[in-house]
């Protein structure tokens, strides 16, 4: 076991969260709907305030962290980082070393990989892809079946 609960809980968006804390050092880390949001294995962890729930999963060595909000069937994997006020939803998935941040949106069916870069306002959503060493930042919206790279 990696991560353990807390005994403190809260409802976000309608949902029980539960803090978690990592075993081999203390840390007190973010909140999770249940063990199926944050995988044992890995050096994967959810920190601060972040909020993981829904069929959502963290997994590898993925950070979660901030204020960020990761929720329906949405993934978060390898070394990816999201972070900041970010959210990532429905069935995006976000990995590799990718980093979504800010008060970046990427949801739907969604992809973010590779070293992209998705922050400030913008928005990643229905089937778009950003990947490469591609930056989508500002109040930019990328949708439908667009592809962003390098």
């Amino acid at each position: 076991m990696k991560y353990e609960f807390t005994g403190q809980s809260r409802t976000v968006n309608g949902v029980t969260v539960r803090q978690i804390k990592r075993i081999s050092d203390g840390l007190i880390g973010g909140w999770i709907e249940s063990e199926k949001n944050l995988d044992q294995n890995g050096d994967c962890f959810i920190y601060d305030n972040a909020v993981v729930y829904g069929e959502a999963l963290v997994f590898g060595n993925a950070r979660v962290s901030g204020y960020a909000l990761v929720y329906g069937n949405a993934l978060v994997s390898d070394d990816a980082w999201v972070y900041g006020n970010a959210m990532v939803s429905d069935d995006a998935w976000v990995y590799d070393n990718a980093r979504v941040y800010g008060n970046a949106i990427v949801y739907g069916n969604a992809w973010v990989y590779g070293n992209a870069i998705v922050y400030g306002n913008a928005w990643v959503f229905d089937y778009a892809s950003v990947y490469g060493n591609a930056m989508v930042y500002g109040n930019t919206k990328v949708s439908g079946d667009a592809v962003i790279t390098d």
